[in-house]
């Protein structure tokens, strides 16, 4: 998956405002996706090489919509990052264990999200 396509998953419209806007700005085409049952709606539909994924959502949770994008095919290959408040080092441990690949924590700034992905 060559092709720079991000999905920002966040029951926030804002949230995933911010996270389109500093993506776009690194050159990255970017969907939206108000809940994880969408989210995985839409990976059944398109290839992304990137999910920014909200942790604390109404309905599927993002540690329960990481398990599900993981058990797609392809779902292996999504550099798949927890999108979320919750910060504490145990939180850190449980999202990893859940699949994520690493944590941005909000209120997210451009510097992080580059160093998260600069090699992506």
């Amino acid at each position: 998956m060559s092709e720079r396509i991000a999905l920002v998953v966040d029951d926030h419209p804002t949230n995933r405002l911010l996270g389109r806007t500093l993506l776009g700005k690194m050159g990255w085409q970017t969907d939206e996706a108000d809940s994880g049952e969408q989210a995985v709606s839409m990976l059944q539909k398109r290839l992304y090489s990137l999910i920014l994924l909200d942790i604390s959502m109404p309905g599927i949770s993002g540690e329960e919509t990481c398990q599900k994008i993981r058990s797609l095919a392809g779902g292996s290959n999504i550099r798949i990052i927890a999108y979320t408040a919750h910060a504490f080092p145990e939180d850190r441990d449980r999202f990893i264990a859940a699949g994520f690949d690493e944590i941005l924590v909000k209120p997210i700034n451009r510097k992080r999200l580059e160093d998260l992905i600069a090699n992506y």
